[in-house]
């Protein structure tokens, strides 16, 4: 097929998707093609790399980024705030409900006075700040659950053909050649094989949960629709994963995968409490095989990498050797930038990231970071199992993402706002409902409609059977 024929049928399929889609929902906001925006292109390639800008060199760029992504995502976050603000959104509850995450955002700002960078540093903050607004866009819609399943399959609709129409027709944008061996790596949308392979792994997980969850209502007519549908996106995501070589997300695909059947069983019903146990017992047992009894080697064998796992364990030395603040670390997303960057090229060739997400947050936030992603971490959990007691549909997709998110961070360097909103964040922040006093045109502000399902809902998203009932 020509390419521009197949360039074709892929819009063709996109709008037919949008339009016909038997998972459409006319009760949420139109105001999720914000979010929608936003997270292709931090999922995928910025805004100048899709337009074939110059970002200039690559240190260069690592330092400046470029006008017109600024330009964009600037008006973004403004869309964003208006959104918010036009819901009446209750943001002194946001603060108190979520005292964790507060504390790793304000930290993550007053980094930026000790980093040798303080202005790009801030300009990160600040355009990372974006992927949480983007996220109570969706969270604070007058149906979250609704919400949630629209934008995760519009962007998934989005990005998965995409990344198969660049792969198979636009080889000069869907593949690129590795740094450490020159072999082809296929990257689809995406900036590397280990990024597409993070797609792939959201993409299955999403439609994994979605058909599960609606298997009891298979026999319907419209769900028969929406399974093939999920059917069809599952086989091309398996394909592209395929593609991209990326062990780290196969692995972590059949690990949500399991969580998600555990949590609809039979025996998680009857005991409660089992999964709850086993999602950080099997990772705590993980890193005492790994770690405390060396077998971290035979490991990566088992998953198709050599026992350096592709040179990540030279890239760990390297790192640490740059001798950085114990306490404070370097400054927000500051690390890679400046004399370090050389210091560690020379010594593990061009990379910049550590590929571990533990590593990376203790090299711009030092222990200090630990400690507040930790919390973190725990608080999300504790949300995470509220709505497991709870039975909420929305539970067992943030438990899979939750234990993806400790086992992928072992990895790839994966604890950036945009992983933390698509996996742990997505389905534990405790959000306050508003009640929007006016309209803004654009803006889908439908939330005087009452119903009991829309209050059951509203009550598990906060994670307190008492939560405001307001919308």
């Amino acid at each position: 097929m020509p390419p521009t024929v197949a360039l074709l049928v892929w819009i063709g399929l996109l709008l037919a998707l949008l339009i016909f889609d038997p998972a459409r929902s006319s009760r949420t906001s139109i105001a999720l093609w914000m979010p929608l925006i936003w997270m292709f292109f931090i999922l995928s390639r910025l805004p100048a790399q899709w337009l074939g800008g110059d970002v200039g060199q690559v240190a260069e760029a690592l330092e400046e980024g470029n006008s017109l992504d600024r330009t964009i995502f600037s008006i973004l976050i403004v869309w964003a705030v208006c959104i918010l603000f036009s819901r009446s959104f209750k943001w002194t509850e946001l603060f108190v409900r979520n005292p964790f995450l507060m504390a790793f955002l304000l930290f993550a700002l007053v980094s930026v006075v000790w980093s040798d960078f303080p202005f790009v540093s801030f300009k990160r903050w600040f355009r990372d700040l974006g992927n949480y607004l983007a996220i109570l866009v969706v969270l604070s819609d007058a149906h979250p659950l609704e919400a949630v399943r629209i934008f995760l399959r519009r962007l998934y609709y989005l990005l998965i053909p995409l990344s198969i129409l660049l792969v198979k027709y636009y080889a000069q944008l869907g593949k690129h050649y590795s740094i450490w061996s020159g072999a082809a790596e296929y990257v689809g949308v995406a900036t590397s094989k280990n990024t597409l392979g993070a797609l792939c792994l959201f993409s299955g997980i999403y439609f994994f949960w979605d058909t599960v969850t609606r298997w009891s209502e298979r026999k319907e007519r419209q769900t028969k629709r929406i399974i093939l549908v999920n059917v069809a996106f599952l086989a091309m995501t398996m394909w592209l994963l395929v593609m991209s070589q990326s062990a780290t997300s196969r692995v972590c695909l059949i690990i949500g995968c399991l969580v998600i059947l555990m949590a609809h069983s039979e025996s998680s019903k009857r005991h409660p409490n089992l999964l709850k146990v086993l999602m950080p017992t099997c990772f705590f047992g993980y890193l005492i095989l790994a770690f405390g009894l060396d077998l971290n080697s035979n490991f990566a064998g088992a998953v198709g990498r050599d026992p350096s796992f592709t040179g990540r364990t030279n890239i760990w030395q390297a790192v640490l050797s740059t001798n950085t603040n114990p306490l404070i670390g370097t400054g927000y997303s500051s690390f890679w930038l400046g004399s370090r960057l050389g210091q560690v090229w020379r010594m593990a060739g061009p990379v910049n990231e550590s590929h571990n997400g533990y590593l990376e947050i203790y090299l711009n936030l030092g222990i200090i970071g630990l400690v507040l992603l930790a919390a973190l971490l725990i608080s999300s959990y504790k949300a995470t199992c509220r709505n497991l007691t709870e039975f909420s549909s929305l539970g067992s997709l943030s438990a899979a993402l939750w234990t993806i998110a400790l086992f992928y961070n072992m990895t790839e360097a994966s604890f950036t706002p945009a992983f933390m909103c698509l996996t742990f964040l997505l389905g534990t922040i405790a959000i306050p409902q508003a009640t929007p006093m006016h309209s803004v045109p654009g803006l889908d502000l439908r939330s005087k409609f009452r119903s009991s399902e829309i209050v059951r809902h509203s009550r598990l998203m906060n994670g307190s059977p008492r939560a405001s009932n307001r919308l």
